[in-house]
């Protein structure tokens, strides 16, 4: 994937937020996709496991590899959200689940540190063999499964039972969901608040104009 030139964000709190959660809900959008096609297109899929790799981007846009189009299937979901408009629910209802297990990742700080160091060790598979590698991505899932998988809050993924079974679908599906928590935990970093996000919509709505 491309990752030049860089495009710079809006440099305001609330599209950066704005910039995090769409990352959220593309990882909502390609959870949903896979287990129910188990297929995603090529661009959106990369832009979310090279975020999950990159610990410690050179800036807020480099996260995202870039531009914001890499990031075009989560801003859409999200200006229906902003917008009132009819969204898919299934992929609604990830995307705030995703939320919700970000803030149990972070108030349990031993859970934190193991979850660093599986991204340590799986950045160095990266290195080796690149990011998308299925040996890196069965690591990335394995990671989930062995921290976020454990807490009594859980995301119950609905699809087509024999495309969920199949050969390293559950492996791709948690790696995305790691993915969408590399985000939440992102916009948490960016001020997001649940709390806030009715009350923000008018400036979520701003922001996402300037991003289309």
């Amino acid at each position: 994937m491309n990752t030049t030139p860089i495009h710079r964000a809006p440099d305001t709190p609330a599209a950066r937020q704005a910039l995090a959660l769409a990352g959220v809900f593309q990882a909502a959008s390609l959870v949903d996709e896979l287990a129910r096609t188990g297929q995603v297109e090529p661009r959106p899929w990369e832009t979310l496991i090279r975020a999950t790799l990159d610990t410690d981007p050179e800036s807020f846009e480099a996260i995202y590899g870039g531009h914001p189009n890499n990031l075009r299937r989560g801003l859409e979901v999200l200006e229906a959200v902003v917008g009132r408009r009819q969204a898919n629910p299934v992929v609604l209802r990830y995307g705030f689940s995703l939320l919700l297990l970000m803030s149990k990742l972070r108030s349990d700080n031993a859970m934190m540190s193991t979850l660093g160091q599986h991204l340590s060790r799986i950045q160095g598979q990266a290195e080796h063999f690149g990011a998308t590698h299925e040996n890196v991505v069965a690591s990335l899932g394995e990671a989930y499964q062995e921290t976020l998988s454990t807490l009594k809050t859980r995301i119950v993924v609905q699809g087509d039972p024999s495309m969920l079974q199949s050969r390293m679908m559950p492996e791709r599906v948690r790696a995305i969901l790691l993915a969408g928590i590399r985000f939440a935990l992102l916009w948490h970093q960016q001020g997001g608040r649940r709390w806030r996000l009715v009350l923000q919509r008018g400036a979520l709505k701003n922001a996402l104009d300037q991003l289309s």
